[in-house]
């Protein structure tokens, strides 16, 4: 089914991403996975191909498009490649944001440049080891000084952890307001008593740094209060549906490239003497994933189509994101069982494809929070 989402502007732009995963990522990818993190020159080169701060003014040194389906474009060339551990993503569409979106002019002109060049390398601080969803549940605090914020507590599964320059910290500014008292406060590298744990060790995603951060008596400048003073709640609602987008964008891609890579494996192995493509079964297999794969992108490029016109609402960007990443799971689990013990193997990109899938359904708000969302919207 023909698409007719994008332009010519975003085909030539997807032409660069490809270049980019040619030359600056696939090659070195086997040992940032060993390594358990990406090289930060992988983010400068980033920057210097125009792939960072795509949506960011272009005084700042960014691209100067507000458009999302650039997002979607790079979201879907990553996943296709199968290399997670860079994550622009996380860095453009779902941080930037709430830098363009919050920050003051002065703010702007401290962040920004470095976010488009690559030099300022972002993370999201908001989970924490007693509180994943439950924003209420939260228990790091910052303290008002009068001319700065201490800051005390922990994170942790925070992507970017290790390699961060620039962390955005959810933190209960007023211990009375439960969800409604939290809010969005800037730590920067070198920040005394701003410490980082472990590089944690995961099932999938070897090369995306994961880490715990630790807070002790942090001094937070005022000037670094992201937003209003106990407004996270309602801008982390606000940047959740895109964020819930884009994960639904590499979970589809994702999905349709095992297919692709299996429809072509079953046509050249064989077993009792002819491609396994002749087995009934197979077929059917096939026709059944390609299927779910064509009805969940359509149904994808229309909610993409409507958040780049006017933004989507969260309740058909949890379906997309429930939809899309339980459909990246099953295909994955169905693609390895058709490759046999080939598929066991590390080597084969269906194997990895199992293991870095397996937390889409889990991070951004996992399925059971998906849910919820969506049936308070039709019951209550």
């Amino acid at each position: 089914m023909e698409r007719r989402l994008f332009t010519e502007d975003h085909e030539a732009f997807r032409r660069t991403v490809r270049t980019f995963l040619t030359k600056e990522v696939e090659p070195h990818y086997a040992q940032w996975e060993e390594d358990g993190i990406v090289s930060r020159e992988a983010w400068l080169a980033a920057g210097r191909q125009g792939l960072l701060g795509v949506a960011v003014a272009e005084e700042y040194g960014g691209g100067g498009v507000d458009d999302f389906r650039y997002a979607v474009v790079q979201a879907e060339e990553f996943a296709r490649a199968g290399v997670s551990g860079l994550a622009l993503g996380l860095h453009n569409d779902i941080i930037g944001p709430y830098l363009t979106s919050l920050a003051t002019d002065e703010q702007k002109r401290r962040w920004l440049p470095g976010f488009c060049s690559g030099e300022t390398i972002t993370a999201i601080a908001m989970t924490e080891p007693g509180a994943g969803s439950d924003l209420q549940g939260i228990r790091t605090s910052a303290e008002d000084r009068g001319d700065h914020w201490l800051l005390n507590g922990a994170k942790t599964f925070i992507s970017n952890g290790i390699l961060a320059d620039l962390v955005i910290v959810v933190a209960k500014t007023s211990p009375e307001g439960g969800a409604h008292g939290l809010s969005l406060l800037v730590v920067e590298r070198g920040a005394e008593g701003f410490e980082r744990g472990r590089n944690l060790n995961k099932l999938g995603q070897k090369s995306q740094d994961t880490a715990e951060l630790f807070f002790t008596d942090v001094r937070v400048p005022k000037e670094n209060l992201l937003g209003e003073r106990d407004g996270a709640f309602v801008h982390l609602m606000t940047n959740l549906a895109q964020e819930r987008m884009a994960i639904a964008v590499a979970a589809v891609t994702a999905a349709e490239s095992l297919v692709e890579l299996t429809t072509g494996y079953v046509k050249e192995r064989e077993a009792f003497g002819r491609p396994l493509s002749r087995l009934q079964h197979i077929r059917f297999e096939i026709a059944e994933m390609a299927t779910e794969c064509a009805v969940t992108r359509a149904f994808l490029d229309r909610c993409i189509a409507d958040h780049a016109e006017s933004g989507l609402d969260a309740v058909h960007a949890s379906m997309a994101k429930w939809w899309a990443t339980e459909l990246q799971k099953r295909v994955a689990d169905r693609c390895l069982q058709l490759h046999g013990g080939y598929g066991y193997m590390n080597e084969f990109p269906v194997a990895r494809a199992f293991t870095d899938g397996r937390v889409q359904t889990i991070y951004g708000g996992t399925t059971e929070i998906m849910k919820e969302i969506i049936g308070r919207s039709l019951l209550d």
